[in-house]
């Protein structure tokens, strides 16, 4: 065998090395400081006076809070950079406002198995809402929440794309107080673990008037179970992947 031919398959090797080492990137764990939790207020009732023999037709409408999702919202920041396997950083570059992606789930460390990421099938829906004790008939449902009908932006996850619409969506309210597609859109993913496992997504916006007239960069639900006497509370994980 020639030495050109030698060098020629050392080159193939070294370059098979190097590709090995070459992975996709994945969300990664997100940190959060300035947490503000606030709910909305009990309205004052109102009067009428009521006088013996009369019959009086009232339209009554309330406002109650739910009682199947939290609501988060901010801003983020944060930094691509190049680092080694002990965070060592040969060079990082900071984004004050990012593109990308943050991602909530029950699951922590090393319990998302991001290359088996897919949208989550809202047939599995029924079994969701039985884990957070949802009715089928209640008003704030899964599938009265988000909808395959509804569309969302192109957006990566792991490496793995997601065309327009893929998944199932939903639009958190902007400053006029109605959601649409465009602004704050959040889609439902699943690493398909398990039926009803999953992994609530915003896509990022880049200082948008959200809900209070305020500017931020997320909007987003999650389930967690408040009826009747559970009182109990649910530990959500953050992740998120920086556009580069």
């Amino acid at each position: 065998m020639t030495k050109g031919i030698w060098l020629f398959l050392a080159f193939l090797a070294s370059f098979a090395f190097l590709a090995g080492l070459a992975l996709a990137v994945q969300p990664t764990g997100a940190n959060y400081t300035g947490e503000v939790t606030t709910t909305a207020s009990a309205d004052d009732p109102e009067s009428h006076t009521a006088l013996a023999g009369n019959s009086t037709f009232l339209d009554i409408t309330g406002i109650v809070t739910t009682q199947s999702w939290q609501g988060y919202y901010g801003n983020v920041s944060g930094t691509i950079q190049m680092a080694d396997a002990s965070d060592e950083v040969l060079y990082n570059w900071s984004v004050s406002s990012p593109t990308g992606e943050v991602y909530s789930t029950e699951n922590g460390t090393g319990q998302v198995t991001w290359s088996n990421i897919a949208c989550f099938q809202m047939g599995n829906h029924s079994a969701l809402e039985t884990k957070f004790n949802i009715s089928t008939d209640d008003a704030d449902g899964v599938n009265e929440t988000f909808s395959d009908a509804n569309t969302h932006a192109v957006f990566y996850t792991a490496g793995t794309q997601f065309a327009a619409g893929a998944c199932p969506a939903a639009y958190m309210n902007d400053e006029t107080g109605v959601g649409a597609s465009g602004t704050f859109e959040e889609v439902l993913l699943t690493d398909e673990s398990d039926d009803i496992q999953v992994i609530f997504v915003s896509l990022l916006e880049e200082d948008e008037t959200g809900f209070n007239a305020e500017k931020y960069d997320f909007e987003m639900l999650v389930l967690e179970n408040g009826h009747g006497a559970d009182v109990t509370s649910t530990p959500y994980y953050f992740y998120i992947e920086l556009d580069a």
